[in-house]
């Protein structure tokens, strides 16, 4: 049926229109007739020319209110209940007129005819549109995704209508937890409890489930979420209300669920003080501040209203990209009095930090440039010295020079018990600050320590992502391997609080929530996607497993752990840990050097790295008090090299 009346539905508007009029002479024409046929139960009055007087009024009168009433401009496909409501003033209208007609020409025809021919039409008029737009919808049925919506409020309302007027999802069925509305019936959907969703699946073909709760917490989601993962059919949200109600997201944009909402841990609201203390009015920098975190930082700091802010970045492309991001914010959201400033620079060139420094009277610094990718850094140790501990030996040597009121480091939960490179430098880093700290009054250090953030450039999860979409296989290092996960707006908001409680030399640990088990991660992300995985131990149990294995499932595969690189993450040396007045940060009491001691070990360090000596860097960094235990050989890819590489001098 659909393809026979495929043609009808292509013509242009102004072709439907006119068919539309057409059709409906015939079907007023037909409803009078018939009306008289059931009043009179008789065809005598078809011979008598009094009744046929009332059409020529009738039928132009009725049509002109059609119009008035916008009848015409509806598209059927989408009519709605808004259209009925329409077609029944439209009709009494008609029949009205024909009472008036009857009435004024004194015709032949009985009083009660026009409520008939009111019924008759109703059905005729209105029920050709509403045949041909279910005709329609079922034909599309065929073609369209049927979805669970989970939510039966106002979010899940509004996307249930988007949904119904595109051609890609169909409703089936809301989901709620509120007791009250089970069996009822939202928008002609029936309403069901969660313990329903097996049997909806299995009984009606639903093919995704949509989310439409963006005002939940994310314990909440995450609760909702344990409940879907089970059902291998894929999940989808809705975005957050905080998009919507900003206007950066719509109702009808579906996304995958994000790993926040796996993790299930909210956020606790900032501090209005402790944001604004060493931000509101003053000059502030951030170094790499095209980093993931950088970045965020520069966000944050921004809509504090600063006097200016200075980005330092060493990637012209990084800096040019969050140069844009926070024009954008400052126009969109009303902060264009803070002037920001765009510096390309390295923070290992002391002379250049200072100077911007001074002339710009910065007040505030956030350290975060460094090299943070563990295998990266442990193939290029020199680099990654420099960088890192070098990099903020200058930084906070030029920002003491330069009078900074505070400086905080950005620095890594890698740097408790280091078994890399990179967690070594970050915690070379700390006693770099620390001993300044105590050797001058000046500048307030202060170091936030914490894990790994989502989304950050290097993070497992969008690797996961596009492993899952091609195919598989999703690759993660060990079975038991943890970490800890924090969103990357949640960590700049804790670093800016932790270090408006700063005294001078403190180490602030952020409380990053449990750890997370990484292969659990990437099975949860495969199972919210409709799949199955297949664990490296399902393989081994059935070696010719294509035949034992569904066809969509989503492999494993267990690579080693890389170099540098341990199970578990810790983020306190001891136990010698303070609360502070926000809960979700605490302070540190740990061990440090004095200012001579840490001189002497840092000449030695970059003594050898400038003759690229590794085995007297490692054995430098073993024997320094940072509790460095290398958990792989040395593998620094000039260490192994054909001949031994001789130091440049200019």
């Amino acid at each position: 049926m659909i393809r026979l009346l495929q043609p009808l539905f292509s013509l242009p508007r102004r072709a439907k229109r006119l068919i539309q009029l057409t059709a409906d002479v015939a079907l007023i024409t037909l409803s009078f007739l018939l009306a008289m046929l059931l009043r009179l139960d008789s065809s005598d009055f078809l011979s008598q020319p009094g009744v046929w007087l009332v059409l020529p009024v009738m039928i132009p009168v009725s049509l002109l209110i059609f119009m008035r009433l916008g009848f015409y401009r509806a598209v059927i496909r989408y009519m709605s209940v808004k259209a009925f409501k329409t077609i029944m003033l439209g009709v009494l209208g008609s029949a009205l007129t024909l009472a008036v007609v009857n009435y004024l020409y004194q015709l032949p025809v009985p009083r009660s005819v026009p409520f008939i021919y009111a019924l008759l039409a109703m059905f005729t008029i209105g029920g050709v549109r509403f045949g041909l737009r279910a005709i329609y919808m079922r034909g599309q049925l065929r073609y369209k995704t049927r979805v669970l919506i989970y939510g039966a409020g106002s979010s899940g309302r509004q996307l249930t209508l988007t949904l119904r007027h595109g051609n890609e999802y169909e409703p089936i069925a809301f989901i709620d937890d509120s007791p009250g509305l089970h069996r009822a019936l939202v928008m002609g959907m029936t309403v069901y409890a969660a313990q329903d969703i097996e049997r909806l699946i299995a009984n009606y073909g639903i093919d995704k489930v949509l989310l439409a709760i963006p005002s939940a917490t994310r314990q909440r989601r995450r609760e909702v979420l344990e409940r879907l993962e089970p059902l291998a059919v894929p999940v989808q949200t809705i975005p957050g209300m905080a998009d919507m109600v900003s206007g950066q997201a719509k109702v009808s944009e579906m996304r995958d669920v994000a790993v926040e909402d796996l993790l299930g841990r909210d956020p606790v609201p900032p501090t209005p003080a402790l944001m604004r203390a060493n931000i509101y009015d003053k000059v502030v920098m951030v170094t790499g501040a095209g980093g993931s975190i950088g970045a965020e930082l520069c966000r944050q700091i921004l809509r504090q209203s600063p006097r200016r802010l200075l980005l330092l970045e060493v990637s012209e492309y990084g800096l040019y990209q969050i140069e844009q991001d926070l024009k954008w914010i400052a126009d969109h959201e009303g902060y264009t009095a803070v002037h920001v400033h765009a510096l390309l620079g390295s923070v290992q060139h002391r002379s250049r930090i200072e100077t911007i420094l001074r002339t710009y009277q910065v007040q505030s610094l956030y350290h975060a440039a460094a090299y943070k990718h563990v295998p990266l850094v442990e193939h290029n140790m020199v680099e990654g010295l420099r960088n890192n501990v070098m990099g903020t030996l200058e930084t906070a040597q030029a920002a003491v020079a330069a009078e900074v009121e505070s400086f905080v480091l950005v620095s890594t939960d890698k740097a408790v018990r280091p078994t890399n490179v990179m967690g070594a430098s970050k915690r070379l880093a700390e006693l770099v600050c620390q001993a300044l700290a105590s050797r001058q009054a000046g500048t307030r250090f202060s170091m936030v320590r914490f894990g790994n953030v989502l989304g950050s450039s290097g993070s497992v999860v969008p690797l996961f992502r596009r492993q899952i979409a091609a195919g598989g296989p999703v690759t993660v290092t060990h079975p038991d391997i943890t970490r800890y996960f924090m969103t990357i707006p949640e960590a700049a908001q804790l670093v800016i609080q932790a270090g408006a409680m700063g005294q001078g030399g403190d180490v602030f640990v952020l409380d990053m929530g449990e750890p997370v088990r990484i292969a659990g991660l990437a099975e949860r992300m495969i199972r919210l996607t409709g799949l199955e995985p297949v664990l490296p131990a399902e393989h081994e149990q059935a070696p010719d497993a294509a035949e034992n294995v569904h066809i969509g499932d989503i492999a494993i595969r267990y690579t080693g752990l890389r170099p540098g690189e341990k199970l578990y993450e810790e983020l306190l040396i001891g136990d010698n840990v303070s609360a502070t007045r926000h809960e979700r940060i605490m302070t540190a009491h740990e061990s440090a050097l004095t200012w001579p001691e840490l001189e002497e070990l840092v000449h030695r360090l970059f003594t050898a790295c400038r003759h690229f000596d590794y085995g007297e860097i490692r054995q430098l960094l073993i024997n320094a008090p940072l509790d460095y235990q290398p958990s792989s050989a040395l593998c620094d890819l000039l260490s192994h090299a054909p001949a031994a590489p001789q130091p440049v001098t200019h």
